[in-house]
């Protein structure tokens, strides 16, 4: 399909598998600008390869504030505040009982899960609000509203990002919005 020329933009976290990378690919070709960031050096090269100067990709852990405000002063320093982001990075613990689930591996959940995405939050949408402009989209779960057995970190990963969702959206100026997104399926 052939790419269609637009001057809007896109953060998307979580681009180097799965939904986030299929999101690359459409909003590619419907002519958005995309800033895409993900955990793997590899997959964020070969993005860099296959869209050359188009995008901008980087390798950031959403779950290191610093990291991510690093990204955002990068971003700010050659572009405009974004029109939309999407904030997909995720991570699924190993089935199994919750007293059975390390600390670490909840905490991972929970750093990637929900303080990835207030990072990002924080980082970004303060631009959008001097702005008054512009759609927030986080990635939630049909088990951000009902529990999943073996599942308890990434499911209580979700409920808090359909809270908080929820509370930002009454806190969000006329002219812009945000939406926890249930995707459904697998990608």
């Amino acid at each position: 399909m052939k790419r269609k020329e637009i001057s809007k933009s896109v953060i998307i976290t979580g681009v180097t598998q799965g939904l986030g990378r299929a999101m690359v690919d459409r909003f590619h070709e419907l002519g958005w600008n995309i800033y895409g960031c993900g955990r793997s050096k590899d997959k964020i090269e070969e993005l860099k390869k296959q869209y050359s100067k188009i995008h901008d990709f980087q390798v950031i852990d959403v779950s290191d504030s610093q990291q991510v405000n690093n990204w955002a002063n990068y971003i700010f320093n050659r572009h405009t505040a974004p029109d939309l982001i999407i904030n997909n990075a995720s991570i699924v613990n190993q089935n199994a009982q919750l007293w059975k689930i390390t600390a670490q591996e909840f905490e991972n959940v929970m750093n990637v899960n929900v303080n990835g995405v207030v990072n990002v939050i924080r980082a970004f949408v303060p631009a959008m609000v001097a702005r008054k402009e512009g759609i927030i989209i986080n990635m939630s779960s049909s088990w951000g509203r009902e529990g999943e057995a073996e599942l308890a970190p990434y499911c209580a990963s979700k409920f808090a990002i359909e809270g908080i969702t929820k509370s930002m959206a009454l806190e969000l100026p006329h002219g812009m919005a945000v939406v926890a997104l249930d995707p459904g399926g697998e990608y």
